[in-house]
């Protein structure tokens, strides 16, 4: 009889696409697929970040992989549901390494989407659950050594007189995780980073800074934030959450040290990284770089005809102190994305003339909103509640492929777009000059696409409808006066302070300064997809650019992102390491080419 039930037909596409793969049935395995269908594998397979769009992507994938990967065990978890039409089922599989889990998505029959992640490698388990360190040593022993003596053994060698196997760029919140991950799976790694303290990159920041996402959208791992974590955590408690959590997880991070060059000798496999830790020059010879100095690169800083006579003070958004000094002042920011607005929205209660250009649309979007149509759903008291944990939301979200993310995407803005109507048209009597992406897909494919050219509401737009920040759009700055700022269209604005908030470069500026230009430009642009919209130019990629994964630099890795990213992908960047620190073959299939370097 043929299958009935969701969970049935679930079942019987597991059984019979593993029948095809253990038959090395290529043809029959692909045939499972629908001509519109997708796979997106998080190593398991390839050993990279891939999606594969379209039975003959899959059958090349599959060519290239299915003898290595030796995968088997495909079992269906829990039960599976429908939507719409659409059966969606998770479970869990292995290969001749590791284990895995993946999510399914069925139409008529066949595979619309697939994902497959690798989450644990068989013969080196994190010591979690039953494999949990006994932390004490019970018995008599005159060379005991405590914990605590061999933590402190471990920080004194570490770097020293022996050389971690990673090291890590930049200490905040990305570094951070992936040192915890890179820890629990024992490969030695060390965290660099130029500042005093771990969380000085959120201390140090303009002081009305917080996160503009929710709470259950912004655990770090292992550790999630307490059930009575503010919902949008202010910038200090993030950093001292940070400091806490490098204690706490016994991470080997070194503050006050500089990365100041790095190269790789292709023949020893192996970098001579130089470094100034409190003063002093030290050699550091890690095998692998990760560079996790943020998702966004070097401060773009314009250079406006008259800047270096103005008489005033001027900075990048990166650098700006908080509004305390500059009450009574004349100010222009430039820029209308998240910073330009948080530090308008400051300075305004410090009393300061606050003046906004905006150069080009943006996107803005109430975050009660956002919570309500767009992470709700996955990220709230009302997710978890319904059995979806952080780990279940962040693998659906990742389940999605990108190609199809506008379609998923789409409705909730739709519908933020006609709850939140009157406020748009308020911004736009101001003059703001609105926009829902290329393709009104909204905020994620913004972000995704080019990591701004967007605003989450937490007040600041309230001030620019009703004109308390005072706006200029559609314009931009034709040259900088002594004691002032004139645009495009010939007007002039005062200023005692300029704020340039306009954003930052790929992050391969600062492979560039730590490595070579030429070492930038072999790895290309880091972040976006290829989407053939502003800044996202084209060929279509389908996956981050760099992230995560390897690229066509042996042994360089980009992380960062936002929390979430980072929480997440931090995992299968650490299995990929930790795969090469073990000796495993790791055969990279569809690495990236290059085609833009910057």
């Amino acid at each position: 009889m043929p299958a009935s039930t969701p969970t049935q037909q679930a079942e019987q596409w597991l059984a019979d696409f593993d029948a095809a793969l253990r038959a090395g049935d290529i043809p029959r395995a692909t045939a499972l697929f629908r001509d519109d269908g997708y796979w997106r594998d998080l190593v398991a397979f390839t050993w990279n970040l891939k999606t594969l769009e379209g039975p003959a992507e899959i059958a090349a994938m599959l060519e290239a992989t299915l003898a290595h990967t030796a995968p088997g065990q495909w079992q269906l978890e829990g039960e599976a549901s429908e939507s719409d039409g659409v059966i969606e089922a998770w479970f869990t599989f292995a290969t001749g390494v590791a284990t895995g889990k993946g999510l399914l998505r069925l139409k008529a029959g066949k595979c619309w989407t697939l994902l497959t992640t690798l989450q644990a490698l068989k013969d080196y388990p994190e010591p979690r659950g039953h494999n949990r360190p006994k932390g004490a040593e019970h018995g008599a022993n005159k060379t005991r050594e405590t914990w605590r003596e061999a933590r402190e053994r471990e920080a004194a060698e570490l770097g020293i007189t022996r050389q971690p196997y990673c090291l890590i760029v930049g200490g905040g919140q990305g570094g951070i995780g992936l040192a915890a991950r890179l820890r629990q799976m024992n490969v030695p790694a060390l965290v660099i980073d130029k500042h005093e303290r771990p969380g000085d990159a959120w201390r140090k920041r303009y002081k009305s800074l917080c996160l503009h996402d929710p709470v259950w959208y912004d655990h770090l791992p292992y550790l999630p934030f307490p059930d009575n974590w503010p919902v949008f955590a202010p910038k200090d408690k993030i950093g001292d959450w940070l400091e806490m959590y490098t204690r706490v997880m016994e991470l080997n991070y070194w503050s006050n040290t500089e990365c100041e060059s790095a190269s790789f000798d292709e023949a020893s496999g192996e970098w001579t990284v130089k470094v100034v830790r409190d003063g002093q020059p030290l050699t550091l010879k890690p095998k692998q770089l990760i560079l996790a100095t943020g998702m966004s690169g070097v401060p773009n800083v314009p250079h406006f005809p008259g800047a270096e006579d103005f008489a005033g003070e001027q900075h990048h958004s990166s650098r700006h102190p908080g509004p305390d000094a500059y009450r009574g002042k004349q100010v222009v920011v430039i820029g209308a994305n998240n910073s330009a607005h948080d530090i308008c929205a400051a300075l305004w209660e410090n009393d300061a003339d606050v003046t906004m250009v905006q150069r080009s649309s943006t996107h803005i979007v109430k975050s009660d909103s956002l919570m309500q149509h767009a992470l709700g759903p996955l990220y709230s008291e009302e997710a978890l509640a319904n059995g979806i944990t952080t780990e279940k939301a962040d693998l659906t979200f990742a389940s999605i492929p990108y190609r199809l993310l506008p379609d998923f995407q789409r409705p909730a803005f739709d519908a933020i777009r006609e709850q939140d109507a009157d406020f748009y048209r308020r911004l736009e009597r101001a003059g703001f000059l609105l926009d829902f992406g290329a393709d009104d897909s909204g905020l994620f494919l913004k972000y995704l696409r080019r990591g701004s050219g967007y605003y989450i509401d937490v007040g600041a737009s309230e001030l620019v409808a009703s004109g308390e920040i005072k706006l200029r759009s559609g314009v931009d700055v034709a040259c900088i006066n002594r004691h002032s700022v004139s645009l495009s269209d010939g007007s002039e604005l005062p200023a005692d302070l300029i704020v340039y908030a306009t954003g930052y470069g790929s992050m391969n500026g600062w492979a560039a300064e730590i490595i070579s230009q030429e070492v930038a430009d072999k790895v290309g642009k880091c972040w976006g997809m290829g989407s053939d919209t502003p800044k996202d130019p084209g060929p279509w990629e389908g996956e981050l650019r760099n992230m995560w994964k390897p690229t066509q630099q042996t042994a360089l890795w980009f992380h960062g992102g936002n929390l979430h990213q980072s929480r997440h992908y931090s995992h299968y960047l650490a299995l990929q390491l930790k795969a090469r620190l073990e000796g495993l073959e790791t055969p990279v299939y569809g690495l990236q080419p290059v085609h833009h370097l910057a």
